[in-house]
């Protein structure tokens, strides 16, 4: 099927390009059959007339600054929609609004690093006959859902794309994750190797990156303890149990990420005391050798007034017999700090 405004091999469906309405892809899903990509002509034509049991997914780019233009003319959203799109606020939650449900997702950006650690915003428009996506900068997430789809992936409804999305999301976290302890085992080993170096600025530079994306990318409990008990009529008993499983699921990402974020934290202190032993065996050290060096820098000052009388001046042996003293107090002293740091 050719569909309008879907050229193969053009930006469109295969770069993060977008058309000139802003859309990026489209796809018309039949649970019966596989997808077919729709330009928005087509999506135009659609919703005007739904069929039923198919529903359709567009997905938006909102740099193009025709794409908010465009759903506002011709997709009938809920107006707490685009007003989510415009808010300060950062956190991933999933709500209810005129009978649909609105999510907004924090996700990673497409080709993301734990030394970079991007992050942008997904906004979801979902009802029975229609999903809406859209966001700023290529996700991970989205990008892995796509790919999904292109290759069958069996979806029932419109809801089941939105389990899907937050599945995709703890898929790419759990790889996060994944990098994440591989990079700490290395820390670890070079650590009981004995090979200090920047491993203590790495694990705090790692640990900042953790706790941002547990800050930003888990959900809103409360959000989803309302929509779990009281979801919209046309999400049916599968799906909400699909959605209660895949916040499970992510819940249980979080888990392994605060407890990776804790076995940094116990790493930092290890390193911190190993520097701190160093640094109190080093400052030991110097004082062993300031206490040792005192009897000859106070004789050696004694002696080097510049004033009459300074004894043995005039003695063939003054020197050996000064050296001696010298030697005495020095042996002295050090049988001392030896005799207390062995009573220490």
């Amino acid at each position: 099927m050719a569909a309008s405004g879907f050229v193969p091999g053009s930006n469109y469906g295969f770069s993060y390009g977008s058309d000139d309405s802003g859309l990026v892809w489209g796809f018309l899903i039949d649970p019966d059959a596989s997808c077919v990509p729709i330009g928005v002509a087509e999506a135009v034509r659609w919703m005007a007339a739904p069929q039923p049991g198919q529903f359709i997914w567009l997905h938006f780019n909102l740099s193009n600054t025709a794409s908010e233009r465009w759903l506002r003319q011709h997709a009938d959203l809920a107006d707490e929609f685009y007003a989510t799109l415009h808010q300060g606020s950062r956190s991933t939650r999933i709500e209810i609004a005129d009978n649909a449900l609105i999510a907004v997702v924090n996700d990673v950006l497409h080709g993301f690093s734990l030394d970079s650690a991007d992050i942008s915003t997904l906004w979801a428009h979902v009802t029975p006959h229609a999903v809406i996506s859209a966001r700023r900068k290529p996700l991970a997430s989205i990008e892995r859902l796509r790919q999904d789809v292109l290759q069958g992936a069996p979806l029932r409804s419109s809801s089941e794309l939105l389990v899907h999305l937050l599945r995709d999301q703890a898929d790419v976290l759990v790889n996060i994750v994944r990098d994440a302890v591989a990079r700490v085992d290395a820390i670890e080993d070079r650590l009981l190797a004995g090979r200090l170096t920047r491993q203590r600025e790495d694990l705090g530079a790692l640990r900042r990156v953790l706790v941002r994306l547990q800050r930003l990318l888990a959900p809103e409990p409360a959000a989803l303890f309302r929509l779990l008990q009281r979801p919209p009529a046309w999400v049916d008993g599968e799906d909400r149990q699909d959605l209660r499983q895949a916040t499970e699921e992510f819940t249980v990402v979080l888990n392994d990420l605060a407890a990776l974020q804790e076995r940094i934290k116990l790493l930092q202190e290890e390193i911190a005391a190993r520097v701190n032993e160093d640094n109190a065996r080093s400052l030991y050290l110097l004082t062993i050798v300031t206490v040792m060096a005192l009897p000859i820098n106070l004789i050696a000052g004694l002696f080097g007034m510049n004033v009459g009388g300074v004894p043995l001046a005039g003695n063939g042996h003054g020197f050996w017999i000064v050296f001696g003293l010298v030697a005495s107090f020095t042996t002295v002293a050090a049988w001392l700090l030896l005799r207390l740091q062995r009573h220490g």
